[in-house]
């Protein structure tokens, strides 16, 4: 490989108590400078050791910076900032990726990938390298959901192994502290637009004895909720939009009467509940909605779409309270309709089913009114010019 002048690679390694498997990890890093001719630094962003790893790292020629946040993403986001090399590849300090085979991602990123990420099913996994819950449910199932949300190449979401451009991550401004902090660099270089790919990797059994800081189902969760929080789309949008009109059908087609499927008849309790599905569905659209238009325009890296585009030109406080308005007041004319007749009846008993027939639809055309107006009204606030620092 062509020999640099200027520092071109920082190998970074999270550390928090690795003093059994730290020496081997920083021997193997420096001999792979060593042997390729890569001028670079092995970098340690050390997050609060106790086991004197610092000072294995220092005595072997390795940079030491101590990370006072707690956290995985804390730890390499400061590492990240201290940075030297214009790359960076980052792994674990656990002796679990050979860091004296990191040809794979110095030669994409020199061909100009942003973010390299490694692949442990096509490098190869050793027997005991990855509990059977991870190999076979947790990251297969992960990074199904990662590609389906985000459309990323990227089929191991959470390989520690992975090589950037260093001022590429640093523009994508990463906020987690925790274990998401590996989706949610995959996830914002996705969507940024960045050059992403993949190269084989292996996965050794870690040469720690006590457990790792990973922590299956806590973790797990972590990654799927910030994936999900991340795509309003999937999570609010969709599900929001089919609730809605299954709702709205289903008490506009109940207010001419009673419906019968099969041997199941479906009336005004049914006409309730599915009143209360559009109220909550549409309240997931309408936060969908604005969730994005904030996103937006607060500068986030989230998917753009010309439908979705034409919608936020013809959306505004104005439109929100007249098509609200609009919605209210059908929904308030039904029920002066109900009470006129009501009154013509010298206000004697009803018949319950034809009220109710027309009641719940009325209530949901007004509180949908309400929301739609209210709705409005936030976009106003969000569309009000300030001045940013």
């Amino acid at each position: 490989m062509q020999q640099t002048s200027a520092i071109e690679l920082t190998i970074l390694m999270p550390c928090l108590n690795e003093a059994e498997t730290l020496e081997m990890c920083v021997n193997k890093a420096l001999g792979y400078l060593a042997r390729s001719g890569v001028v670079g630094e092995v970098l340690i962003a050390d997050n609060g050791s106790t086991d004197g790893s610092q000072q294995i790292a220092e005595a072997l020629g390795a940079r030491v910076v101590a990370i006072a946040e707690k956290g995985y993403g804390s730890a390499l986001n400061g590492g990240i900032e201290h940075a030297r090399g214009t790359y960076v590849i980052m792994g674990d300090a656990d002796d679990s990726y050979d860091f004296s085979s990191l040809d794979g991602f110095v030669e994409r990123l020199r061909a100009g990938d942003e973010l390299v990420m490694g692949n442990r099913f096509r490098g190869g996994i050793e027997p005991g390298a990855m509990p059977p819950l991870h190999k076979y449910l947790g990251n297969p199932v992960l990074s199904w959901i990662g590609r389906m949300l985000f459309r990323s190449p990227i089929k191991d979401f959470h390989c520690g192994l992975r090589g950037f451009n260093r001022q590429s991550m640093l523009d994508l401004h990463l906020q987690t502290t925790g274990m998401e902090f590996a989706s949610e660099m995959v996830v914002k270089s996705t969507l940024g637009g960045s050059r992403v790919s993949e190269v084989p990797t292996t996965l050794a059994k870690d040469g720690r004895s006590r457990p790792p800081h990973l922590r299956s189902w806590r973790d797990g969760w972590r990654h799927l909720r910030f994936l999900l929080i991340f795509s309003p789309r999937w999570l609010f949008l969709i599900p929001g939009a089919a609730a809605f009109m299954l709702g709205f059908v289903g008490v506009m087609l109940l207010s001419f009467g009673p419906v019968v499927l099969g041997r199941i008849g479906f009336t005004y309790s049914s006409q309730l509940y599915l009143a209360a599905l559009t109220v909550v569905g549409y309240q997931s659209v309408l936060f969908a909605v604005l969730t994005k238009i904030y996103a937006q325009q607060e500068g986030f890296r989230i998917p753009r779409s010309r439908n979705f585009d034409r919608l936020q030109k013809r959306i505004s406080l104005e439109s929100g309270a007249i098509v609200g308005l609009l919605l209210f007041l059908i929904g308030l004319g039904i029920a002066i309709a109900q009470f006129i007749g009501w009154a013509s009846n010298d206000f004697g008993p009803l018949e319950a089913g034809a009220t109710l027939r027309a009641a719940i639809p009325a209530a949901l055309l007004m509180m949908l009114g309400s929301q739609t107006i209210m709705a409005g009204m936030f976009l106003g606030v969000l569309s009000v010019g300030v001045k940013r620092s």
